[in-house]
């Protein structure tokens, strides 16, 4: 579903066809090609002119809408407030009577005589910031872009659905400058260049409109990297503002990561082509802020920030990439009603996000460990995080419960838990599948066989899950999920740790330089304006060596004053600082300013760690090296 990368402060507080020649449809799901039109040649105040061509219907009304919800992101994002200057027409260009009864939805009264629908679509990554429509926006991912050199289409922002007909298929023109690169996963049918000479239209099929949603494009001055991964081909298409980074000094990252994931897991991956669409935010006022990705069957879409060096870059990227790619077990081959049969405008979710978004960010951070990109050490780091970052929410919460409720208010900021305790849920699981079965089967095989029952065409009853889990494994997984999942009872991760002979404990551990024990050691004085330092950075050895006290005000960041307004986004940089950068800081302290230039060493501190136990048995040694194999 979605990635985030998360928030490192909570500051407070176009075919244009004729009358005559159209096609019959009705408001049954006929099989009549809907025509869509994008023209990107003619953008105007960061408009893109749309075209709908639905063919002729047999009744007087009809409704048009755009998603309220599009799968993968849990949250509201009305897409239909993009959308301005709608008008439908007859075939005479006269104009028909609508009503908006809400803001995603357009009633066209007098449709038998419809021949086609315009609108201009505004992007969302300008608004993000300026706030300028209200309401919840588009987390980044899902979002559009426009601009001179760089399209985000993710499609569902600019072509909406006829309730009765999104079974039916669409043809999908896009026309834009000749000298744009354009990635897509669709499948293209047709190229067509303009008299001029100075524009090309690439006209699409999408099945249905679910394919519309599914396959994100990228046009504009991209960077374009093609390579194979065993037998999937990997397309990486990049937008650096700056040209700071290329597809080519990511390639490596990219073939590395997937490679290993190819081999962890197996003959589950079946998909021939896999798009990686990478924007790069310049941290202006008006670039995206939403740092993360949203994937889809074949590809992902991920924003992050420009100024990442080389090496944070491609750590984001492995994380963050790898999280999606995982998604093709679950839930594209593996997943419910609710997601199979998916309503845009008035959705209901699943009980097992602990499944499609816990175990994909699970599989994530084993088979980093497992395929040897990362040491033991790194992975039990990471598990200790995210242990120390979901106790910030409500420990006794029913997952299933709050699942089913992810958009309603006491359950909806508990969403970002699923990343951290839900990976740990599906850690749980696996070390229970191994020690029940002598080391011989994990959450992976348990997926695997899922999706050998499943597939992506066959959904499973949301309400059965639990008890098909424990007739296909073990009365102990069966337990856990009622107690742990459903149930509301905090789980005690030392008994599992004991099982595979591991520990909590109080130690010297590796921290960052930002956050420490699953806490930021920097607040936010509202009413001035100012980011300082907590009295926790007196516990971080970095900082402390450079002299930094409590109450410190942060000033400046390698040059760049830090503000409330772009305090997540600078700090995000910093929280991927690695040893050996060199760095300069300006603070204030009382008044006094207080400059530290330095190169950056690997920050510590005191606190709870996880660590292999040296009075472990033999019983316990070998049901670890089964749990991560390494």
């Amino acid at each position: 579903m979605i990635t985030r990368v998360f928030a490192i402060l909570a500051l407070s507080a176009t075919v244009l066809g004729c009358s005559a020649g159209k096609h019959k449809a009705n408001d049954l799901a006929v099989a009549v090609p809907i025509n869509a039109h994008l023209d990107l040649s003619h953008v105007t105040a960061d408009r893109v002119p749309v075209t709908i061509d639905p063919g002729r219907f047999t009744k007087n009304q009809v409704t048009y809408r755009l998603p309220r919800v599009v799968q993968g992101t849990y949250a509201v994002s009305d897409f239909g407030k993009y959308v301005e200057n709608f008008k439908a027409l007859d075939g005479q260009g006269n104009t028909l009577k609508t009503t908006h009864p809400d803001v995603n939805t357009w009633v066209i009264e007098n449709a038998k005589q419809l021949d086609k629908i315009t609108y201009e679509v505004n992007d969302t990554y300008d608004i993000e910031v300026t706030g300028g429509i209200g309401g919840e926006q588009p987390f980044s991912p899902s979002g559009t872009n426009i601009e001179a050199e760089n399209f985000v289409l993710n499609l569902h922002g600019f072509v909406g659905y006829f309730d009765a007909l999104k079974t039916n298929q669409y043809r999908l023109e896009v026309t834009a400058p000749k000298d744009f690169t354009r990635t897509s996963a669709l499948q293209k049918v047709a190229s067509k260049t303009s008299a001029s000479g100075a524009h090309i239209t690439t006209s699409y099929v999408a099945p249905r409109y679910f394919d519309i949603t599914d396959n994100p494009m990228m046009y504009g001055n991209l960077d374009v990297e093609e390579f194979l991964v065993g037998d999937i081909k990997i397309v990486l298409s990049v937008y650096s503002p700056n040209k700071v980074h290329t597809a080519a000094s990511l390639k490596a990252t990219i073939f590395k990561m997937m490679q290993a994931q190819k081999a962890y897991l197996g003959a589950v991956n079946t998909t021939p082509r896999y798009d990686i669409y990478l924007y790069l935010s310049e941290g202006k006022d008006d670039s995206p802020k939403g740092f993360g990705a949203l994937e889809h069957h074949t590809s992902t879409v991920v924003v992050l920030p420009e100024s990442s060096d080389a090496e944070a870059l491609a750590r984001s990227m492995t994380d963050v990439v790898s999280h999606e790619f995982f998604h093709i077990v679950t839930p594209l081959s593996v997943h419910s009603e609710d997601v199979h049969y998916f309503d845009y405008n008035t959705p209901t979710f699943s009980k097992h996000l602990w499944m499609y978004e816990g175990v994909t960010e699970y599989f994530a951070t084993l088979f980093q460990v497992d395929q040897g990109l990362v040491e033991k050490d790194e992975f039990y780091s990471k598990l200790m995080q995210k242990i120390q970052s979901s106790k910030r929410y409500n420990d006794a919460l029913s997952f299933t419960i709050m699942s089913e409720n992810v958009l309603k208010e006491g359950y909806k900021d508990e969403y970002i838990n699923v990343y951290l305790k839900g990976a740990l849920i599906g850690m749980c699981i696996d070390i229970i599948l191994r020690e029940e079965s002598g080391g011989d089967r994990g959450i992976l095989s348990l997926m695997k066989e899922l999706s050998l029952k499943y597939g992506k065409n066959k959904p499973f009853e949301d309400d059965a899950l639990i008890a098909e889990i424990t007739a296909m494994t073990y009365p102990a997984v069966g337990e856990f999920l009622n107690t742990h999942v459903a149930g509301d009872l905090p789980i005690d991760y030392n008994v599992f740790f004991e099982k595979v002979g591991l520990e909590i404990g109080i130690s010297k551990v590796k921290t960052n330089y930002i956050i420490m024990n699953g806490a930021p050691i920097v607040s936010a004085n509202p009413e001035k304006g100012t980011i300082f330092f907590t009295e926790a950075v007196l516990e971080n050895s970095f900082w402390a060596e450079q002299g930094v006290q409590p109450k410190d005000v942060i000033k400046t960041i390698n040059g760049e004053a830090l503000t409330l307004l772009n305090a997540n986004q600078i700090l995000q940089n910093v929280f991927q600082w690695t040893p050996g950068k060199a760095i300069s800081v300006v603070l204030d302290r009382n008044g006094q300013d207080i400059t530290l230039k330095t190169t950056t060493t690997q920050p510590y501190t005191t606190g709870e760690g996880l660590v292999e136990k040296a009075d472990a048995i033999a019983a316990q040694i070998a049901l670890r090296k089964a749990w991560i194999k390494h």
